[in-house]
């Protein structure tokens, strides 16, 4: 049975550096030799099994001081109520014992292979003569990447993956985290003797890339806070969360950067070694049990690199289970690691602790030379072996020989899984994410730490932070904007009533509406820069993708509502456009809703193109087909009926029929009169008697009296002859908003069926 009781210590909460920062104490087991009075059968709780879930809930009540204390208030003369869990006696370890067994993560022949594409001979790779030769597996159908893999890492150890580039350290990696789909990998991974469930492994684990994503103009303290804002539960108190960000500056040796941007190549920032440290810290905020890393010491220097695994070793000392590849580590590294696994072409060819090394390769016969380091000495012989027709098969079947010779070691009694993580977060481990009620471990896990407004709150924090950090984006877009609208306002000074100020108002209002959106396309690069960020951190549900498509709307959208005023104001008065105040509210309304619009329709590309070149060509040539078909250079009733469906599909059509029905809807406003209906013809070069001559004979066949004044054309006529008669202007603003909201509401669809972190 698990319960909390108060004021009893067993374990050192000071074992997880995480846990310094907590002032809600949970302080260790309570143990017990026998049953108390009316206690449960061991294992049930009230008559029923003792789920992970209740565990987590228990975890939780003792975060926000549930059981009868308020946090930060007294209850008696006690100011802080000390919470522990109290074991099943069949299950509990006895005070002044030795400690509770660890954590032992167990792979038994791991097998992972995929199709190769057949590709032309044109293209295929010229294999140099340095190359080992390809297998008759590499010349198949299929590639093995790898082959019976098996192995266990343990709570308190770093566990390397060590090989040569393609040898299938990433891809270990990748299976032991999930990061495979399961119907493509064979094989078995248990945690505890218990198969983990997805769910449950993206709470109590963690994935750190090979590559650094950080936001660029985000210090080191921010960019851990607003980790911890996404990973810890929202029980947990701000104070207490920077409580926790404090102690991980801390351990991770970040506090003379703690206030240092991360920076990039314009900006400088942290250093290397200190952007891997925060790329480690992000990913372990939440202190998890399973820690993986892909190559954490690719691209440093021997300095930064035994740093990062300095503070691995300190992680995997604080209860957790550190698993990493890395390619070939010095000597002061070596020393640091627990137990190595080398693979060769995705088989093991040795699997054990370092100094088992030099009495390996002893006794397969090629001894490492005194003051060598052993894994520079192993991975070259790998690769010499690898070159040869039978490649590394007589050391991995030294390996399998070797290991079946040894005695099979005891084992201790691991605990449950569901005891061992109750006994982990007791000692100071934080594992979030827990519902009551639920029956089952995989069900019992929250998917989000958080709920869907926060996570929102805190992506629109986030990247409004960075953004403004960096103006000289959006003054560089203001700037694009004024100049735009600059040119048209003196190219279409102060335009006429006349049949030529009707064209040139028609071209002004193609060019300007076309403007709007192809401006839009500098949103293209945003998701794409950002798009691993988002990968990482939604591959561990630090938030929602929803959240993200939200988050990403607001913030983009104050900047549309500048460059939409600014433009109106550019150009509305200077080009003489019609209806007054009322007419200029609208136009700054169309303008937005166009931004509105193109943005949402970049944003929607970026989330299905993923090279930015190819991104800009698609959206170049999108639009320029937009415009051809929005009715300006052939109005509506002219387009062929097989083509008709795209010219409803054009964004541009919807703005430039709006700003039009603006600028002509008025019965009563004439731009045509009397001979003005020659201009464009070849009678307009008669001298202005015969215009009217002809004008009056004209008017004696049709039976009406056409003066030199006489009205020929308003502007209903105008629109009438341009074919824009089907919707109002107040219909294409709400069509061309909708379109926004479409596009976003794709790019939500895009990032739900294009951002799987699983290999196939």
């Amino acid at each position: 049975m698990t319960r909390f009781v108060d004021k009893i210590t067993f374990f050192d909460r000071r074992a997880s550096p995480m846990a310094e920062a907590e002032d809600v104490a949970r302080d260790g087991l309570l143990i017990h030799y026998g049953s108390p009075a009316g206690a449960s059968p061991p294992g049930n709780v009230a008559g029923g099994s003792v789920t992970l879930g209740q565990l987590f809930k228990r975890v939780g009540d003792a975060h926000s001081g549930g059981g009868g204390g308020e946090e930060g208030g007294e209850v008696g003369s006690v100011s802080r109520l000390r919470h522990v869990i109290e074991v099943d006696p069949f299950e509990e370890y006895q005070l002044g014992s030795p400690p509770p067994p660890p954590f032992v993560l167990a792979f038994t022949d791991l097998t992972y292979s995929v199709k190769r594409r057949e590709r032309m001979s044109l293209l295929r790779r010229n294999r140099l003569a340095l190359d080992p030769p390809e297998t008759a597996a590499e010349r198949g159908r299929t590639k093995t990447l790898l082959n019976s893999i098996s192995g266990e890492a343990r709570e308190g150890e770093i566990f390397a993956v060590l090989g040569a580039s393609g040898s299938g350290k990433s891809t270990l990696i990748d299976a032991l985290a999930n990061r495979i789909a399961r119907e493509s990998l064979q094989g078995s991974v248990t945690l505890n003797g218990e198969k983990l469930e997805g769910r449950l492994l993206k709470v109590i684990s963690a994935y750190v890339m090979q590559d650094d994503l950080l936001y660029p103009m985000l210090t080191v303290e921010e960019t851990l806070m607003f980790s911890a804002e996404f990973r810890l539960p929202r029980s947990l108190s701000a104070s207490k969360k920077k409580s926790r960000v404090q102690a991980l500056i801390d351990q991770l040796g970040l506090r003379a950067a703690a206030k240092t941007i991360i920076g990039d190549e314009i900006h400088r920032g942290v250093s290397g070694g200190e952007r891997r440290r925060v790329s480690i810290g992000i990913d372990i905020i939440h202190d998890p049990i399973l820690l993986f890393l892909d190559e954490p010491t690719s691209g440093l220097d021997s300095t930064s690199a035994f740093m990062v695994v300095k503070v691995l070793q300190r992680i995997a000392h604080s209860g957790s289970i550190v698993i990493m590849s890395v390619h070939q580590p010095s000597y002061r590294i070596l020393r640091l690691l627990d137990r190595l696994l080398i693979l060769s072409r995705g088989q093991t060819v040795y699997s054990g602790a370092p100094d088992g090394l030099h009495s390996f390769f002893a006794d397969f016969g090629h001894s490492i030379p005194d003051g060598e380091n052993p894994t520079e000495f192993a991975l070259d012989l790998i690769r010499e072996l690898e070159g040869t027709p039978a490649g590394a098969t007589a050391l991995v079947q030294f390996n399998k020989s070797r290991a079946a010779a040894q005695p099979a070691a005891s084992k201790p009694a691991a605990l449950s899984l569901k005891d061992a993580i109750s006994v982990s977060i007791s000692r100071g481990k934080l594992v979030s994410g827990a519902t009551e009620g639920a029956t089952s471990s995989s069900s019992s896990v929250q998917k989000h730490a958080n709920p869907f407004w926060i996570e929102m709150g805190v992506l629109t924090k986030r990247s409004w932070t960075n953004t403004k950090r960096m103006p000289e984006l959006f003054a560089i877009r203001l700037a694009a904007i004024l100049l735009t609208g600059f040119i048209l306002a003196t190219i279409f000074w102060r335009l006429d009533n006349s049949p030529k100020g009707v064209q040139e108002r028609l071209g002004f209002f193609a060019i300007a509406m076309s403007t709007m959106f192809y401006s839009c396309a500098d949103a293209l690069p945003v998701f794409l820069q950002e798009r691993s960020i988002f990968m990482r951190e939604t591959a561990y549900n630090a938030y929602r993708r929803s959240s993200y498509v939200l988050s990403n709307a607001i913030v983009g959208f104050p900047p549309l509502v500048l460059l939409s005023v600014a433009f109106a104001l550019t150009t509305y008065f200077a080009v003489g456009l019609a209806g007054g105040m009322q007419g200029f509210v609208f136009f700054v309304l169309i303008v937005l809703a166009a931004f509105w619009s193109g943005s949402g329709f970049v944003t929607f590309l970026s989330g299905v193109v993923t090279h930015i070149l190819l991104g800009y060509t698609v959206v170049v040539a999108l639009l320029a087909y937009f415009l051809l078909f929005s009715g300006f250079f052939i109005n509506r009733d002219r387009i062929h009926d097989y083509w008709l469906w795209f010219h409803y599909m054009s964004l541009v059509k919807y703005p430039y029929e709006a700003v039009m029905q603006n600028e002509f809807d008025d019965p009563h406003k004439c731009f045509v009169r009397g001979v003005q209906m020659f201009d464009n013809t070849p009678l307009a070069a008669l001298p202005e008697v015969a215009k009217l001559t002809v004008l009056r004979s004209m008017g004696q066949s049709l039976g009406v009296n056409l003066t030199g004044s006489t009205c020929i054309t308003t502007g209903t006529g105008i629109l009438q002859q341009q074919s824009i008669t089907q919707l109002t202007k107040w219909d294409c603003l709400w069509i061309t908003v909708a379109w926004g909201f479409l596009f976003r509401f794709l790019f939500y669809i895009s990032l739900l069926l294009g951002s799987r972190n699983k290999r196939r």
